[in-house]
């Protein structure tokens, strides 16, 4: 039996796992095979939400004046642009609705990326981004990692510098290549599984994140 490797000793420099108790419990739920799509589409949205709250948990932040109904008061604010949130498609999308529920004026990137069952790279067929990514946090997110190198890189050719990655799930190889790849980007992730099988899918995983999001296969 495969299981999950979250021990500290597992992970590359620069990579988080995201081990709220809320967070693991609903994984659980989304990784059985019997959970119906209607169950794991809410889940994931829940779940993103929950991982929102940790990979801005350190954003900077000024101070505003502001009148509240009792006085005047210097009151915290984020500083800077609103974020990018980048949803690599299908499955990023999932993650999008939750982070968005709790950072609503946020900006929305999108890239299509599918992989090539031959080769197993990642092959483009849309990208729309903000014009001025370069001056703004930028968060991609995917449910599975699996063509996160090629998502970073092609935010990053569009001049984005200063970047975060999101994922639902990770295997130790797929982090080992990334972290190679893209050195100054941290990831965030709920759990480092145990491998990726001869298909490039992540065991124990949760099987294809979009087919089970929509119901196809």
């Amino acid at each position: 039996m495969s299981e999950p490797a979250t021990t500290p000793a597992d992970r590359p420099d620069g990579v988080r796992v995201i081990d709220h108790p809320l967070v693991q419990h609903k994984l659980t739920i989304m990784r059985d095979k019997g959970t119906s799509t209607a169950s794991f589409r809410r889940l994931l949205r829940e779940i993103s939400l929950l991982l929102c709250y940790e990979v801005t948990r350190d954003l900077e932040l000024v101070e505003k004046e502001i009148e509240t109904p009792l006085t005047v008061m210097q009151a915290p604010a984020l500083k800077g642009k609103k974020l990018v949130f980048a949803s690599i498609l299908r499955a990023g999308n999932g993650l999008l609705e939750g982070m968005l529920d709790l950072v609503p004026s946020a900006r929305v990137a999108h890239i299509g990326l599918y992989r090539d069952h031959e080769t197993l790279e990642a092959v483009e067929y849309y990208f729309k981004a903000p014009s001025d990514v370069a001056d703004r946090l930028v968060i991609p997110m995917l449910a599975t990692a699996n063509s996160a190198i090629a998502a970073v890189t092609r935010i990053k050719q569009r001049g984005a510098n200063n970047l975060r990655f999101l994922c639902l799930l990770a295997a130790p190889e797929g982090l080992k290549r990334f972290t190679a790849a893209h050195p100054d980007v941290p990831v965030y992730t709920a759990a480092i599984d145990s491998h990726l099988n001869e298909k490039g899918y992540i065991v124990p995983g949760l099987g294809d994140a979009g087919d089970r999001m929509f119901g196809t296969r």
